[in-house]
């Protein structure tokens, strides 16, 4: 058995006075962050040395009985705690170099949120929550499992959502044999999002470009706003739903797409793309919009849970500029070179040819039924050797 999480998000419709208590909730989660960090601070520029997580968390008990402070009190004891530990882990991250320096939260941010480790319930359309009641929820699925943990979140829309991250079981089942007419290689790009071995291309459907022009609008409109006007907090509202459509729809694209992809074959291929590198070069915003990284994401953990094959493919395989037929590469060839002609007399185009040849090169890891090794190029590896170093 291996221990798997699952995350359920669902949003709530708190009344008025619910949303009164979650925001007051945020903000002493808030406001404990910023006391324990203050306090980090201060003991270091007295003592030279990092407080710790026990004697914060004795010096909290000690704030909570204080009469300017026993407000605290009417807030879930474990919410507390819990941000006292996010403030260790920040100072965790910044001495071991994963993050900078931990700020202070402020009132003023539109994403609030605080954690309840425990005694988070959901039951049918209502979630339960400590020093709150019963809260009702857009529950669109059933939460199975154990829970975990529960995250509450302000989105910038105004809208309070609820993750609820579960613990199950899942049998360590040998992977069965796949067969390789049910196995597909995925070629990624940008003229199409998808192109599979099988000859389907996926158009890509540029939320973001579609939405463009509508969030210059509305952000030039947030601009000319003064600061602090009511105003302009109903334009910076408007400017957040239009973001939040543009993923929902990115979001609820790659999941039909990957869902199809895992329910209609037993193995998939795909390269192991730098997502992080292509967004740092002058096709960033196409790269983004595509949204390869969740693509990627969503196959991982869909390919595990149904028990399919998922063979990464190396980054510095040359998926297009290799010949299926005759095994040789094309170093010659540029981006902007469709269709290609090899010296064999194969007439290729550049995405379904790199998507076959990402599939030829996936069957070699996989335990496919009656599949060889010799898969291109006569049996001889085709990868380019290193260079003597």
């Amino acid at each position: 058995m291996s221990i798997q999480h699952k995350a359920y998000r669902f949003r709530l419709e708190p009344t008025a006075e619910q949303r009164h208590s979650l925001y007051r909730m945020a903000g002493a989660r808030r406001f404990v962050f910023n006391w324990a960090l203050e306090s980090r601070i201060d003991h270091y520029k007295i003592y030279g040395e990092t407080l710790k997580l026990a004697e914060l968390s004795q010096r909290l008990t000690q704030l909570k009985n204080q009469p300017e402070t026993t407000w605290l009190k009417e807030c879930d004891s474990q919410l507390l705690q819990q941000a006292l530990a996010d403030c260790d882990r920040a100072y965790k991250n910044f001495f071991a170099k994963r993050a900078r320096f931990p700020g202070f939260k402020s009132r003023k941010d539109s994403y609030q949120s605080f954690r309840i480790p425990q005694r988070v319930k959901i039951e049918t359309g209502q979630c339960y929550v400590p020093k709150v009641g019963w809260l009702r929820l857009r529950q669109s699925q059933a939460v199975e499992g154990t829970t975990k943990s529960a995250t509450f979140k302000l989105d910038p829309c105004g809208h309070w959502h609820v993750t609820i991250v579960t613990e199950f079981e899942l049998p360590d089942v040998s992977l069965p044999l796949v067969n390789p007419e049910k196995v597909v290689g995925l070629d990624l790009g940008l003229k199409d999002l998808v192109v599979t071995s099988e000859g389907e291309r996926v158009a890509p459907p540029r939320h973001f470009r579609h939405q463009e022009s509508k969030l210059a609008h509305a952000q030039r409109s947030l601009s000319r706003k003064g600061r602090g006007s009511n105003n302009r907090a109903k334009a910076k509202i408007k400017v957040a739903r239009l973001h939040q459509k543009v993923s929902n729809q990115r979001r609820d694209h790659l999941h039909k797409l990957t869902t199809r992809l895992v329910g209609t074959h037993d193995g998939i291929c795909i390269e192991d793309l730098c997502v992080k590198g292509l967004a740092r070069t002058k096709l960033a915003k196409s790269v983004l919009d595509a949204g390869w990284g969740e693509l990627r994401r969503q196959l991982d953990y869909k390919c595990l849970w149904n028990y399919k094959q998922l063979s990464v493919i190396d980054r510095w395989f040359p998926s297009s500029k290799l010949c299926r037929f005759c095994g040789t590469i094309h170093d010659h060839l540029k981006l902007s070179d469709r269709e290609w002609v090899c010296e064999c007399g194969a007439v290729h185009d550049r995405d379904f040819s790199a998507a076959h040849n990402i599939r030829l090169q996936g069957l070699r890891t996989m335990d496919a039924v009656g599949h060889t090794e010799s898969v291109n190029a006569c049996g001889e590896d085709v990868r380019p050797a290193l260079a003597a170093g």
